[in-house]
C-alpha cells in the first residue's frame, strides 16, 4: 500500500535528492520526461529545486506517493522521513484568465521497483480529484506515443485528440511521436459527495 499526499514547497526543498533519484530512475528505465540519459542525480535534485517558488506560488501542485509507515516510522514526519519515494505527478492550472478552467498534467513518473502496482492510476486519480476540487473542468497531457502510458490513460477515461511526430526524444535522443489527450472532469458541483 501507499500514500499519496500534496508537497509544500519546504517539503519539496527536502525532497529533492530523492525526487532526483526517482526522476533519474525514469529517465533509466526509457521513460520520456524531458531529460537525456544517463541523467546526473545532482542535476535531477537541481530540477526538483528549482520547482520550489511554483510550488510555493500555487503555479505547480505536486503529489508523491511512498510506502506506508512500517513499524518506527512516524506516518506524520512528512515525506522525507526514511521513506522512499515511489511515484509522483503535477498539476500545472493555467495562468491565463480564459484559461483558469483548465490544467495541464505532467511527470507523472512511479519507480520501476513500484510498477505494476496500481500506483501510477492512483496519482492520476488524486490529481483529477483535486483539479475538480479546484473548479478545474479539463486537463491536457501529452505522452510518447504506444508508451505503457497510453493504456493507463486509456483506462483511466482520457480522450486522445491526436499525435505529433518527432515531437519529443527519448532518453536515448531517438525522436519519438507523442500523443495529446484531455479529459473533461465534472464541475465540482456534479462530483460525488458534494
Amino acid at each position: 500500500m501507499y500514500t499519496v499526499r500534496p508537497v509544500t514547497a519546504e517539503e519539496l526543498l527536502g525532497a529533492a535528492e530523492e525526487l532526483g533519484g526517482l526522476l533519474a530512475d525514469s529517465v533509466d528505465g526509457g521513460a520520456s520526461v524531458g531529460f537525456l540519459a544517463p541523467l546526473d542525480a545532482g542535476a535531477a535534485g537541481d530540477w526538483w529545486r528549482a520547482l520550489a517558488p511554483e510550488v510555493g506560488a500555487g503555479r505547480l501542485l505536486l503529489w508523491v506517493a511512498y510506502p506506508e509507515a512500517g513499524p518506527g516510522v512516524d506516518a506524520g514526519a512528512g515525506i522525507d522521513a526514511g521513506r522512499r519515494i515511489a511515484g509522483t505527478v503535477q498539476l500545472r492550472p493555467a495562468s491565463t484568465a480564459n484559461g483558469r478552467h483548465r490544467a495541464e498534467v505532467a511527470k507523472l513518473m512511479v519507480h520501476r521497483a513500484d510498477r505494476g502496482r496500481g500506483l501510477a492510476g492512483r496519482l492520476l486519480g488524486t490529481l483529477e480529484a483535486e483539479a475538480v476540487g479546484r473548479g478545474i473542468r479539463t486537463l491536457v497531457l501529452d505522452t510518447e506515443t504506444d508508451s505503457p502510458a497510453e493504456r493507463l490513460y486509456a483506462a483511466a477515461g482520457w480522450t486522445r485528440v491526436g499525435t505529433v511526430p518527432d515531437f519529443a526524444t527519448d532518453p536515448a535522443g531517438v525522436p519519438h511521436a507523442t500523443s495529446i489527450y484531455f479529459k473533461a472532469l465534472p464541475a465540482a458541483a456534479d462530483s460525488p459527495g458534494r
